[in-house]
């Protein structure tokens, strides 16, 4: 799933290649992607790109009046042409979700993988009557997200920190994958409550967090928006990396597997040696 890091890099990169160009065309290849229905789609054709932004994980065109707003879940992905390939998209065939067209002949492809669609497309006047958007936390990124900040939303919460993490009402942008890299920057198991955490693990989580996400933007930046998954993946420790070496010291990295998702970790690193169970309602083993 695309989180912040790489939406703040298909941010930059679309500022770089689509702020004054014109909209010519946006196809439709897949119906059920698109969330809104007034203003159409249509409303965005001959509009100039005035900005690119980001809120949490969407991905925000604005075009001085219509807003193209997606979000790419867990299997979309935005795919750059230079010169678009000729032709009318046929709907319903390959992952193909959307795509836009630009005057010059460029433009950009929304697609998703998988049997599970949920890729959603949005064309508002105001982002922030989306729902998803409407309920975002603060953005971890933004200047005022500072340790005492981020200690207050820590202490109306009374869960594990792995879910406080990916809550996207309580800190916009971080997924599955940071969340289990700034865990174990933090070297802090995925299953500690957050009301037991001490005033110097907020602290240590704070940096490990504005440590993790601000690097893995500084790696991202500059890169294509086609090469982005691949930096990601060679960039993450721990995520997705199960039976693999810590890098850090060198233990075997174990998983905890969900019914539609897993996380990784480092027991010498996080857990005091401990394996934690692979169940839903998992407890460390005694």
């Amino acid at each position: 799933m695309p989180e912040l890091p790489e939406v703040e890099a298909l941010k930059e990169f679309l500022r770089d290649h689509l702020v004054g160009r014109e909209i010519e065309r946006v196809l439709p290849a897949a119906i059920s992607v698109l969330k809104t229905y007034d203003p159409p789609l249509t409303a965005l054709e001959g509009r100039t790109v005035t900005a690119v932004e980001r809120h949490g994980k969407f991905l925000d065109i604005d075009t001085g009046g219509p807003h193209l707003v997606t979000h790419l879940a867990r299997a979309g992905w935005l795919r750059w042409y230079d010169r678009l390939p000729e032709g009318v998209p046929r709907p319903g065939k390959g992952p193909l979700a959307l795509r836009v067209a630009v005057e010059s002949g460029a433009g950009f492809d929304l697609t998703e993988a998988g049997t599970q669609k949920r890729l959603a497309v949005y064309v508002t006047e105001t982002p922030e009557e989306i729902p998803g958007i409407a309920r975002l936390g603060p953005d971890p990124l933004a200047p005022d997200f500072d340790e005492k900040r981020f200690a207050d939303l820590l202490s109306g919460e009374r869960r594990q920190i792995k879910g406080a993490l990916r809550d996207q009402s309580l800190i916009a942008g971080i997924g599955n994958a940071y969340s289990d890299e700034i865990l174990h920057a933090a070297r802090m198991s995925p299953f500690r409550l957050t009301s037991s955490l001490t005033k110097e693990e907020i602290h240590g989580l704070h940096v490990a967090l504005l440590d993790t996400l601000n690097q893995a933007v500084e790696r991202s930046h500059g890169v294509a928006a086609g090469r982005l998954k691949a930096e990601k993946k060679s960039g993450l420790r721990v995520h997705g990396r199960t039976g693999e070496p810590c890098p850090v010291c060198g233990d075997t990295i174990r998983e905890v597997s969900f019914a539609d998702s897993s996380l990784q970790y480092c027991p010498t690193c996080q857990t005091g040696g401990k394996l934690l169970a692979d169940r839903r309602m998992s407890r460390l083993l005694k």
